[in-house]
């Protein structure tokens, strides 16, 4: 029997401060005209000071757990995608599992900047095919507004903060996650970096006076790269799942800006319907971005069983990925899921 990694939850949080373009005129040298024309962002969830990467990855995971009709002690594993973990160690995933109470649950953060989620749900459907777990928690957080330059407008107005989740279980339906494709390159160039804080380049007061330890970024490089990589992992993806855009019913591309999703879509040949976005009132969150896509999708437009969704992302590292992803029958997982137990 083939076994496949349904998504059967899903859960989300977005902090309650909402920084609009207005404000950030206040801030730096810009205007909400400006801002819309180039990046089609109006507004952004910004971290509280009681919000951190796994305090708001917590409260996704939990909603995720309440659809999925799934206890903490259910879980088998845990990972959190993020750039912006809360330490260096403990890793989030390990507060967040401690927090949730997901005592079994192995737990490890992963980075791989704004395709964390994908990576994410590659790991956890290759640990799921194998036959090693079960029941996977896919965690993408972040809280970027910390590493802002506030006086670059050629990032600040970008980016937001949020979390998602999913749980990935086990089923032997045609559903679930049938394809995956994930890339590299490493970022020699810096086109886009947190240069600071790490190994090479340790906090001092040189580099917290430098701005060193904030996203820097060269745009038009990254907007090349990104349309080109996100469309050839798209159809890459197709290919290893034996489908054709013909066949997929909804894209949920990484939020990095309105000008990249549509460029994107150009290249892929899609119709504006079948494209989702957000990037309006989240920015770009990162690792969260596809997640949070994807939550907002499933709970808002409903998807249907046997339904074909196209995941693709591009991000830091240089990364980027795409997967697919069929709609299964959630309602029989869980009926599958209660015979067992009281068998």
């Amino acid at each position: 029997m083939v076994i496949k990694a349904a998504v059967t939850g899903w859960g989300s949080f977005s902090p309650e401060k909402i920084l609009t373009n207005q404000e950030l005129e206040t801030l730096v040298a810009t205007s909400d005209a400006w801002i819309r024309s180039r990046t089609g962002i109006r507004e952004r969830h910004v971290a509280g000071k009681d919000d951190t990467t796994a305090s708001m990855g917590l409260i996704a995971a939990q909603a995720a757990l309440r659809g999925a009709e799934l206890m903490p002690s259910d879980i088998d594993l845990i990972i959190c995608a993020t750039t912006t973990p809360d330490y260096l160690l403990p890793s989030s995933a390990c507060l967040i599992q401690q927090r949730l109470g997901a005592d079994r649950a192995g737990a490890f953060d992963l980075n791989a900047a704004c395709c964390g989620f994908l990576y994410g749900l590659t790991v956890g459907n290759q640990f799921i095919q194998a036959g090693t777990y079960r029941r996977v928690l896919v965690i993408a957080a972040e809280a970027l507004s910390r590493f802002m330059n506030w006086r670059d407008r050629n990032t600040c107005v970008l980016f937001g903060d949020g979390a998602a989740a999913v749980v990935l279980e086990a089923t032997s339906q045609s559903a679930g996650v049938l394809g995956t494709v994930l890339g590299s390159r490493g970022d020699v160039e810096g086109l886009l970096t947190i240069e600071a804080g790490g190994s090479a380049k340790p906090a001092t007061e040189a580099t917290v006076a430098a701005g060193d330890h904030c996203v820097r970024m060269h745009g038009n490089e990254i907007f090349k790269l990104a349309v080109r990589m996100m469309a050839q992992a798209s159809h890459e993806a197709l290919l290893k799942a034996k489908l054709s855009l013909r066949d997929i019913d909804a894209i949920l591309p990484h939020q990095a800006n309105s000008r990249i999703i549509a460029a994107t879509q150009e290249a892929l040949g899609v119709e504006n319907d079948k494209v989702y976005s957000n990037v309006d009132r989240h920015g770009n969150t990162g690792a969260a971005s596809v997640a949070l896509a994807l939550t907002e999708f499933a709970s808002g437009k409903s998807p249907r069983v046997g339904d074909n969704l196209l995941l693709v992302a591009f991000g830091g590292g240089l990364t980027w990925g795409a997967a697919v992803l069929r709609w299964a029958d959630i309602a029989a997982i869980k009926r599958e899921r209660l015979h067992k137990m009281s068998a």
